[in-house]
């Protein structure tokens, strides 16, 4: 039963980070020691578990899936997004920069936990690094679609953003923001329960999830040290996403007959002495604090 419990926790920390513009679930699920645990029980989803079922052997396939492992994360993960998407939205209305300070500094000490894994530095794993720190950033300045609520776009969101939420350094709810439909899907769609929307995106991420943890799988096996370096890059590159002191570039368009706002941008300024600075760094640090102790906690049990 503990056992349930802590993964079912694991679950939520995955769960909320994925709402966050800039924060990657996957990033959680390397943290806690459940990031390839999670693929390879995601990759067991095959031609033998579909036999399987077919056949009515309901306990072969909960072990060949590993189902005593993705159902209580899957609780945890639903249940976090359900609950915390209306929080982040009152959060982020009253107290951005105070949010946007307590992820960076999450996202800073991740950097240090997750690139630790690296159990050999080569030229290879340095300009993976590299390489992965340009394209999270690159990403970063990216300029926002328009949102498109047609029926394929939403299935296409579901494909990308998922492949990104479980990538670690890359966030699904940022790609959402790019392609333009992150308000429709994660604060809209999922405060009103609105089916129209999120079964399309379901429907994606279902699919992405199946085929890229079988591609993710393959890699971690045979390229455990680049793939690392390279999404350490992605989550250090992923702070600029991330920086406290911002302010949205918006623009108002007509669509139909209603009037929406679109973050096209941001500019950014470096943080003035005053006490309001002083609160964002507080915390800042209480993020880098709360992932020393889910670290510290992960390392403890393995």
């Amino acid at each position: 039963m503990k056992e349930k419990v802590s993964l079912t926790a694991k679950g939520m920390l995955m769960g909320a980070a994925n709402v966050i513009p800039g924060v990657s679930g996957g990033t959680m699920a390397l943290l806690t020691g459940i990031f390839e645990p999670l693929i390879y029980a995601i990759k067991s989803f095959d031609l033998t578990a579909l036999k399987l079922i077919a056949s009515g052997k309901f306990r072969e396939f909960a072990t060949h899936t590993n189902l005593g492992f993705l159902i209580p994360v899957g609780i945890g993960i639903v249940v976090s997004i359900l609950s915390i998407a209306r929080l982040l939205e009152y959060l982020f209305d009253h107290y951005a920069v105070l949010v946007w300070a307590f992820f960076f500094g999450l996202i800073l000490a991740s950097v240090w936990f997750v690139g630790k894994r690296i159990k050999r530095v080569t030229l290879p794993v340095v300009l993976l690094f590299i390489a992965g720190t340009a394209l999270a950033a690159a990403i970063a300045f990216m300029e926002p679609a328009a949102e498109n609520a047609s029926i394929p776009y939403l299935i296409l969101c579901g494909v990308i953003a998922m492949c990104s939420m479980i990538l670690p350094g890359l966030s699904g709810s940022y790609v959402l923001l790019l392609m333009g439909n992150y308000q429709l899907v994660m604060i809209e769609a999922v405060n009103d329960l609105n089916l129209a929307v999120l079964l399309p995106v379901a429907v994606g991420a279902g699919t992405g999830l199946l085929l890229f943890a079988r591609f993710l799988s393959w890699v971690f096996k045979r390229f455990h040290d680049q793939t690392v370096s390279l999404l350490t890059g992605f989550i250090f590159g992923s702070l600029a996403v991330l920086w406290p002191w911002k302010e949205a570039v918006v623009t108002i368009f007509q669509d139909g007959d209603a009037v929406k706002e679109k973050v096209v941008g941001y500019t950014y300024s470096l943080p003035q002495l005053s006490g309001a600075t002083a609160c964002a760094l507080l915390m800042m640090a209480l993020g880098i604090i709360a992932i020393i102790l889910v670290e510290t906690a992960a390392a403890r049990k393995n």
